[in-house]
C-alpha cells in the first residue's frame, strides 16, 4: 500500500522568515490557509487595478485625503494571515502616517480583488470570508464575466454588472466607479 505523504501547513512566523529570504524579494507572496501563494497576474488584470486605484487617487485628490492607497505591492494582516490585495485602503485615523512595513498591523478598510486566470476560487473565497470577519469591505472584480462583487460585513453579497456602479458608501462618501469603465476594450 502506497501513502502519500502529508504536506505540513506552515506557521505565519515561519512565513515571514521565508518571505525575507533573497530569492523571494521580487515576488508577492500571500499566507492563505497556512500555505505561500505566490500571486501571479496579466497585463489585463494589472491596467483593471490600475484602473480602480487611478479613480481611488482621483477621489482622495479632488474630495479628501482620508486614507492610504496601497498596490500589489502593499500586504496587510488579515486574521492571522497575510493578504496582498491588488488594490487596498486604510483610512488615516486608523493608520496616520504612511505604512512602511511589508504587512501593514492592521487589516485594510477596503480590499479590491482582480480575479486572474491563476486565482484559486478557495483560496479567494477563504480571502472574502477572512476580510469580512475582520470588517473589511471587499470588491472582487471579475475580469472574464465584467462583474463586481460586493461584499460589506453584516450585508448581503451583491453582484454588479456592466451596467451598475459602485460606491463608496459611507467608508468613501461621494465616491462612484461605473463598472463599464472598470474593464477597457
Amino acid at each position: 500500500m502506497v501513502t502519500t505523504p502529508q504536506i505540513r501547513k506552515m506557521t505565519v512566523e515561519e512565513f515571514e522568515q521565508f518571505v525575507l529570504l533573497p530569492e523571494n524579494a521580487d515576488k508577492n507572496l500571500e499566507f492563505i490557509g497556512g500555505r505561500i501563494v505566490e500571486m501571479v497576474s496579466n497585463s489585463y488584470c494589472s491596467i483593471v487595478a490600475g484602473i480602480v486605484i487611478g479613480r481611488f487617487r482621483r477621489y482622495l485628490d479632488d474630495v479628501q485625503n482620508i486614507g492610504w492607497i496601497t498596490v500589489t505591492d502593499g500586504g496587510y494582516k488579515v486574521m492571522g494571515e497575510r493578504y496582498i490585495p491588488n488594490v487596498g485602503f486604510i483610512l488615516k485615523t486608523k493608520y496616520p502616517n504612511a505604512p512602511r512595513e511589508t504587512y501593514i498591523q492592521l487589516s485594510p478598510d477596503l480590499a479590491v480583488e482582480v480575479l486572474s486566470p491563476s486565482d484559486n476560487e478557495n483560496e479567494t473565497r477563504a480571502k472574502v470570508v477572512n476580510y469580512l470577519r475582520a470588517g473589511v469591505i471587499v470588491w472582487v472584480v471579475d475580469p472574464d464575466k465584467q462583474i463586481v462583487q460586493l461584499f460589506v460585513p453584516n450585508e448581503a453579497p451583491r453582484t454588479l454588472g456592466i451596467n451598475d456602479t459602485l460606491d463608496g458608501g459611507t467608508l468613501l462618501p461621494g465616491f462612484t466607479l461605473s463598472v463599464k469603465d472598470i474593464f477597457p476594450e
